[in-house]
């Protein structure tokens, strides 16, 4: 299945503030065939992009656009189909965005798309950030009659947020060039590891999806594990091991609010969001089993969804949250199986070599990341939720724990080397792969939604 769609060139720049709703782009037909690209799968050549500093009418909105276009420029490149080119390729130092670049001379020096702002102060102190995507293969100089002009918006937020507003220029530029949502305007959830094996700290952090501004959500007096955040909102679940219980979390990132769902006589694991945020799914083991529950987050009450003596945990709902996934060895070793959201109809849609653990519905509901463990080796891989077409994205020694980005197109994961893991992310081709910007030890991501 094809994922490009033809490329629409906007005529009306827009404007939006950071806490609205995504503008409205008024479209018009385009001129000649577009740039695009084609991300449904196989070799992708990463389209050449140019992103000079945006200008601005001082020194500091001057040095705020030349942050801004770095920052979206380097969410693109981490995608995999973008090569932003080097400035010392640019035929044009700075850009008049009142002005239609000389695209010929960019389309010389090898550029095929081409990224251009403006950076400016209001007068009640906003940062208003005005840009412009140009497909460089149109138009022929500086007199194309505005042809090559794919995309022109505003952002407006304080200045404070210039790297929110750059992720959402990165999101329009990957959005309109591929087709598909974007994913950088996002944050990520994890844990930060530190100490030594025998004395390990874990402790509850947050960060930009691109490792930028991160912090500790806890203090570390308790062990914390399984970060996952809801997809309606900022808010997120996590489970502690105290000295005397597991306790299973909610905290609201926006207002701060934190509240525990109760104290369960077994150990917790895994808890997870229904895609509406009003339930949350988890195993509690007790007795040498464990058995999956489902608590609604208005009434309190919890209703068991599995039976079977043997061990049933990580659960993860579709995305119409009409069903659950999750991991159990019922069949002698751990394999995925999938039932109603009620727990009717359980049944086994992995059968492959290994042990399959961790599964987590995709965001399109098209794909199942899990975690599949061969010998000693751990690799993450996807599968449908029928179990058809599995395929292997990673090859190292011990990769685990995977999390979608809201597009599901990237897998964040955590991978183990020389004794400390680290967060690394692969795109559902297993094309790209690379390590996160964060550089520190840590384990267990979960993505954000589209911050709002």
């Amino acid at each position: 299945m094809t994922m490009t769609r033809p490329l629409a060139r906007l005529a009306a720049a827009v404007s939006l503030l950071l806490a609205a709703a995504t503008p409205a782009l008024a479209a018009s037909p385009p001129q000649q065939p577009p740039v695009e690209i084609d991300v449904s799968g196989g070799q992708v050549q990463p389209l050449p992009i140019a992103a000079p500093a945006f200008a601005g009418a001082d020194a500091r909105t001057s040095q705020l656009g030349g942050q801004i276009a770095r920052v979206m420029a380097a969410d693109l490149e981490r995608s995999g189909f973008f090569r932003p080119l080097p400035q010392s390729a640019f035929p044009q130092a700075t850009l008049d965005i009142a002005v239609q670049p000389d695209l010929t001379a960019w389309r010389g020096a090898g550029a095929q798309a081409l990224v251009n702002g403006l950076t400016t102060i209001d007068a009640d102190g906003r940062l208003r950030v005005d840009f412009r995507l140009w497909d460089v293969g149109s138009g022929s100089g500086a007199n194309a009659g505005g042809q090559g002009q794919l995309l022109g918006l505003q952002f407006t937020s304080t200045p404070e947020n210039w790297r929110r507003m750059a992720h959402k220029v990165a999101d329009a530029v990957y959005r309109q060039l591929t087709g598909e949502d974007g994913y950088f305007d996002t944050r990520i959830v994890f844990v930060a590891e530190s100490g030594t094996r025998a004395q390990r700290i874990k402790r509850l952090a947050i960060m930009d999806q691109d490792g930028a501004n991160p912090s500790f959500l806890t203090d570390g007096t308790e062990q914390v594990l399984t970060p996952r955040f809801s997809g309606t909102s900022q808010e997120i679940t996590y489970m502690t091991l105290g000295t005397d219980a597991a306790r299973v979390h909610l905290f609201n990132i926006e207002t701060g609010r934190h509240e525990t769902l109760g104290d369960f006589s077994g150990m917790v694991f895994a808890p997870r969001f229904s895609p509406d945020g009003t339930k949350v799914a988890f195993s509690v083991q007790k007795d040498g089993n464990s058995d999956i529950y489902v608590m609604d987050l208005r009434s309190r009450e919890s209703k068991r969804l599995t039976t079977d003596p043997s061990i049933d945990t990580s659960p993860s709902f579709s995305p119409d949250g009409t069903k659950v996934v999750f991991n159990s060895d019922r069949g002698g070793s751990p394999q995925l199986y999938v039932m109603n959201a009620n727990g009717s109809n359980q049944r086994r849609i992995s059968f492959g070599k290994g042990r399959y653990t961790t599964p987590v519905w995709s965001p399109k509901g098209d794909w199942i990341a899990f975690t599949r463990q061969e010998g000693s080796t751990f690799h993450i891989g996807v599968m449908h939720p029928d179990g058809s077409e599995e395929r292997t994205l990673t090859s190292a020694g011990l990769d685990e724990g995977p999390t979608w980005a809201p597009n599901g197109r990237v897998l964040m994961f955590a991978r183990e080397s020389a004794g400390s893991s680290r967060l690394w992310t692969v795109d559902i081709t297993g094309r790209v792969s690379r390590a996160a910007e964060y550089r520190a030890a840590a384990t267990d991501p979960a993505w954000s939604p589209l911050l709002k």
